[in-house]
């Protein structure tokens, strides 16, 4: 029997807080660009992960919400929209030929993040993992035209299946909100206190920013 999506979105929770703990703030260089999956995500707002919080907590619960929302649409899809469905299969199709695929098969807290960090002014790549999967991609043979009757067949089964999506997020949303509370929770045990103490070290820091006790010091 399919499960209901309260016993999805209990199920990501409930994978969410277990992966958690296992969570580190991170110690390189930040993104210059928001993240188009995180930056004001209705999931989030609903789960009570402001932006207070940091981007790898919220990027993992994101993720895994979504892949909720986008099992929903792929059945509507599958049910309602055959021209879109088409399309897709297509798409889908054209992506396994494809020998070189580093954004697939990745854990939830790393889908949809950019494959390469952000260049440093003046230190150019060698190369990239994104340059090196569109030259993959080149090879591949493009999908045929669609006249422009199909265009706006497809236009129309886009827009059903956008509106479905739109549907069932506000649905997740509302059953999120009674998951706050425990999520709430798990940030305030493991991930505030990281937070604090990273920021008692930062603290420290600019008190005494040389060891008092190095001999080379006058």
């Amino acid at each position: 029997m399919e499960r209901s999506l309260e016993t999805q979105v209990s199920q990501a929770v409930d994978a969410w807080l277990a992966w958690l703990p296992r969570w580190e703030p991170a110690t390189h260089r930040g993104r210059v660009a928001p993240c188009r999956r995180c930056f004001g995500s209705p999931v989030l707002s609903a789960a009570g992960l402001g932006a207070d919080v940091p981007h790898g907590v919220q990027h993992g619960l994101s993720t895994r919400i979504k892949t909720i929302v986008d099992r929903a649409v792929a059945e509507y899809t599958s049910l309602n929209l055959p021209m879109l469905q088409a399309e897709l299969d297509q798409q889908a199709a054209r992506n396994r030929a494809r020998s070189y695929r580093p954004a697939e098969g990745l854990d939830p807290e790393f889908e949809g993040l950019p494959l390469d960090p952000d260049p440093v002014p003046g230190a150019p790549f060698l190369f990239t993992i994104a340059g090196m999967a569109e030259e993959a991609a080149a090879g591949i043979p493009a999908l045929p035209p669609l006249t422009e009757e199909a265009k706006a067949a497809l236009r129309q089964e886009v827009g059903l299946a956008d509106d479905y999506a739109n549907m069932v997020g506000r649905e997740v949303c509302t059953i999120l909100l009674h998951h706050r509370l425990r999520i709430q929770a798990a940030v305030t045990e493991f991930v505030e206190p990281q937070i604090e103490a990273m920021l008692a070290e930062l603290t420290r820091s600019l008190d005494a920013p040389f060891d008092p006790n190095d001999p080379q010091l006058p």
